[in-house]
């Protein structure tokens, strides 16, 4: 398995999409935490984490995702993920994320209701 974690961002105005492509681990973690406040401080309020390429995410991976939401919510801005495996779905709703994170099937219908919101 790699450690390796390769991210692309979309922005649509306030609303940036983050694809993921491999393990997020600390280090894949590290790099969408670094992405996500990048885009925080060029004006980003909506963020959208399209995990379609990502099958594992470990605990400190987690750990860090949930560090992404509190900032979030510091911000007064929204976190949300789409295309998850539902091994992940399950471990997010499990560990608590789902109940400050929008949860999507897909990046249309996500970006559709968080541009509305």
């Amino acid at each position: 398995m790699t450690d390796s974690l390769k991210l692309t961002v979309d922005r649509l105005d306030i609303l940036a999409v983050i694809h993921t492509e491999g393990y997020i681990n600390n280090q894949g973690g590290e790099e969408i935490a670094r992405v996500a406040y990048e885009l925080i401080g060029q004006g980003s309020k909506i963020l959208l984490l399209n995990l379609a390429g990502t099958k594992i995410v470990n605990s400190i991976g987690i750990s860090i995702l949930i560090e992404i939401i509190e900032k979030m919510l510091e911000v007064e801005g929204k976190l949300a993920f789409c295309c998850l495996t539902p091994t992940i779905e399950k471990t997010f709703h499990i560990m608590g994320l789902a109940q400050y994170a929008g949860i999507f099937p897909d990046e249309m219908t996500a970006v559709s209701e968080l541009a509305a919101s």
